[in-house]
């Protein structure tokens, strides 16, 4: 679909008239253009519409959005008073909370508003330099979008969801303030859990909304609860370290034992209040975990960042420090000794291997989660960007590259030297040594058209392959679908819509009734689950992994960052799927080279998270994708196609065995067998396909390739057999022997002989 089209079925006709008027600009440039060539006149009257247009949209959505804000604004102060008050009254909570949610979808209409608006100028502009040969895009991005800028709004949107989510939680506890366990917190050593984690790809179109629906289930996790969150309070920056070989690029890449991610990240721009940069170490399957992949880091202050990289601030100098720094206990003593393992571990990686920064990558991160409850988390990472470290240096001796900040989106730095990613990213976390499995809501969501799935996506092998695109020895799978549009027709009753009253909906329910499902969900799971602990100390799991891993070198707790979780025992098949007790899973590779990189773990390993129909999964009778009708029927068609010429096959079979001689009722018989091993074979198919349908699992392509080229063999061997037996009919000897035979019949009968 042409974008022009595509603009005009998206308006929202009470803001028709602040829309970009895309199609009358294209058609403007392109009636000049062939009436009397391009000239100066028509580049400054274009150039003028463009600015005209950018202030009409950029002052629409300044305007909206501070109309938005002070509605927000003005419920706060009314949910203020009414927990001074320490009211009771469920119903003005519950008033409140409506007025939180059509204020959330006013802020999803006028986030797909600018997003619509923003791709249509740079689109329009991308035509201006194709159609004139005029460069206007530089002129763009330097000028124009430093006057109006239209993404400098955007991370006001997210800042509004984050207000927007701590009201609304108010509001659906009541009034009732959370226990001082639940506290907004990441206190504590935060590599204490095992994780499964999966990988989603979101369209700009769908970020807002996909936002909304998870806080409705989730708050937004927020760090800092002592000042006011921000917008650079969303930024996330990080460093990857790699040699010039790649080396660990490729061992990540090709999943090999032992692979390792060294990166220095940070969190919102980098001073002197804010100078804490965390060393983070990935290993794929570390040996001194008994083959578990995980995550390991410590943190240090920027200036230690340099000599700890050059190996004069050594890793007995950082524990020495942090044992000056606090005070000495059981558990500081092991955290502290820890430290050390991952500390000596990095440096030594960092010398051994010769690893210098190549790759930065920035992002503006959303983050959702109960308070307390660290079972569940989501990640939404938006405006992701990958920019060249490597030889980008002004001091080739530091860390990082000094010229760019946080600023987004970075219009200093040459095209060159960034990649811009057009999605962003969700990531799913689920802990599961504590039981937790994924409740139906994310089940849907990650189901529906909002989300696509990309397992094993990682930010730096994708960054590291578009700006070294022809020094990296491999690309990742996800590159050859990285061009093909993700979007996909919507799923009924999945998302944010409106009834016929105008009311919101969130996943086709009321807000009220959406959150007593939810509700009911929690309660039933809680009761299933009495055997984990939410309370379950930091320090009763350490000392449960360390007593269950004594042979490892050092004591070591980490995340579990795997996608499946291992588990020797599989569910009890369905009595009434035959197939189920045959297949117990099966595998759809995304692409040759992923489906190769998995196959060793799929047989080991069962994935915990659902995952949409590419996903090697394992899934209960309640998760089961419900089939399309269209999809059942198509397989039912192909069913009926292949008994249809069974049926020509039998009859053509019937009639040689009835009416032909010997040769004939041998070829018969010949075709009759064809005929129903087709049948056997079609009804097998079908059965499969169907039982593939209904579990959304794979163990065999849908497309057959080798039943026609089969059924041809068989076909043209039976005619070539034919033609053989057939063959001495062709000589004027047959027919002379048979008009003897003939004539010596016809006397015998005669009474000649």
């Amino acid at each position: 679909m042409k974008f022009g089209i595509h603009l005009e079925s998206k308006i929202y006709e009470p803001w028709r008239s602040s829309y970009l008027v895309y199609n009358q600009i294209k058609v403007e440039m392109k009636r000049r253009q062939l009436d009397h060539g391009w000239t100066k006149s028509d580049e400054a009257d274009i150039t003028c519409r463009l600015e005209s247009e950018l202030a009409k949209v950029y002052r629409f959505t300044e305007t909206q959005l501070k109309s938005i804000s002070q509605r927000a604004d003005q419920g706060q102060v009314a949910l203020n008073q009414l927990v001074n008050r320490s009211s009771s009254n469920k119903k003005k909570y519950d008033a409140l909370a409506d007025t939180f949610t059509e204020i959330l979808f006013d802020i999803n209409d006028l986030a797909k508003f600018l997003q619509l608006n923003a791709t249509g100028f740079e689109k329009i502009i991308k035509k201006h330099d194709r159609y004139t040969k005029h460069n206007l895009r530089n002129a763009y991005r330097q000028s124009m979008s430093q006057q109006w800028p239209l993404d400098k709004l955007s991370l006001q949107f997210d800042v509004l969801i984050v207000k927007i989510s701590e009201l609304h939680d108010i509001c659906h506890l009541h009034g009732n303030p959370r226990s001082q366990k639940q506290a907004y917190s990441q206190g504590g050593d935060q590599t204490a859990f095992e994780r499964a984690t999966a990988k989603y790809w979101i369209h700009p179109d769908n970020i807002t909304e996909v936002k909304s629906i998870i806080l409705f289930h989730l708050p937004v996790h927020v760090f800092n609860q002592k000042k006011q969150y921000e917008e650079e309070d969303m930024a996330v920056s990080s460093v990857y370290f790699d040699n010039r070989k790649f080396d660990l690029y490729s061992e990540r890449l090709n999943r090999e034992e032992g692979a390792e991610a060294i990166r220095l990240r940070w969190y919102g721009p980098l001073n002197q209040e804010n100078n804490s940069v965390y060393v983070e170490r990935k290993t794929h399957k570390a040996s001194w975990l008994q083959g578990k992949s995980v995550k390991d880091r410590f943190r240090l202050k920027e200036p230690q960042v340099d000599p700890f990289l050059a190996g004069k601030y050594t890793a007995d100098q950082f524990v020495e420090d942090l044992r000056n720094s606090k005070k000495s206990s059981d558990e500081l003593a092991a955290m502290i000794e820890e430290n050390r393992f991952i500390a000596s571990g990095v440096q030594k990686s960092v010398k051994n291997r010769r690893l210098t920064p190549m790759c930065r990558v920035f992002y503006n991160r959303t983050a959702f989660q109960l308070p307390g409850d660290q079972r569940l988390r989501i990640s939404l990472d938006s405006n992701l960007t990958f920019i060249r470290e490597e030889g980008c240096r002004e001091n080739p001796q530091h860390w990082k590259r000094t010229d760019i900040g946080i600023n987004y989106p970075f219009r200093s730095v040459p095209d060159k030297d960034i990649s811009r990613f057009p999605y962003a990213v969700l990531e799913t976390k689920l802990q599961t040594h504590l039981g937790q499995e994924s409740p139906a809501w994310l089940t849907a969501l990650i189901e529906s058209h909002l989300v696509h799935e990309v397992p094993r996506f990682s930010k730096y092998l994708h960054g590291a392959s578009m700006l070294f695109n022809k020094e990296v020895p491999f690309h990742p799978y996800w590159l050859a679908q990285f061009d093909q549009d993700i979007r996909k027709e919507p799923v009924a009753n999945v998302g944010l819509s409106r009834s016929m009253s105008f009311k919101p909906l969130v996943n086709g329910h009321h807000r009220q009734s959406l959150l007593m499902m939810y509700e009911k969900e929690l309660n039933r799971d809680s009761k299933n689950k009495e055997t984990f602990s939410k309370s379950k100390s930091l320090g009763d799991l350490r000392v449960f992994s360390q007593n269950s891993k004594l042979h490892q070198e050092k004591p070591h707790l980490s995340i579990n960052l795997v996608d499946t979780a291992a588990d020797p025992q599989q569910p009890s098949s369905n009595g009434k799927d035959i197939l189920s007790r045959i297949w117990n899973y099966g595998t759809t590779p995304t692409s040759a080279q992923f489906s190769s990189a998995i196959k060793k773990d799929i047989k080991k390993e069962m994935p915990v998270l659902p995952r949409s129909r590419s996903s090697p999964e394992k899934f209960s009778k309640s998760q089961m994708k419900k089939t399309e009708p269209k999809t059942f029927f198509a397989n039912e068609r192909t069913f009926i196609s292949w008994l249809q010429f069974c049926a020509l096959l039998l009859t053509v079979a019937l009639n040689l065995l009835n009416n032909g001689d010997h040769i004939s009722r041998v070829i018969g018989a010949v075709f009759i067998i064809i005929a129903s091993l087709l049948s056997l074979y079609a009804l097998a198919r079908f059965q499969i396909r169907s039982w593939q349908l209904r579990t959304n699992k794979q163990i065999v392509r849908y497309d057959d390739v080798w039943g026609p080229t089969v059924l041809c063999i068989l076909i043209v061997t039976a005619l070539v057999v034919n033609f053989y037996l057939r063959a001495d009919t062709l000589s004027s000897s047959y027919y002379q022997q048979e008009d003897i035979s003939a004539a010596v019949t016809t006397d015998i009968l005669d009474g000649d002989f």
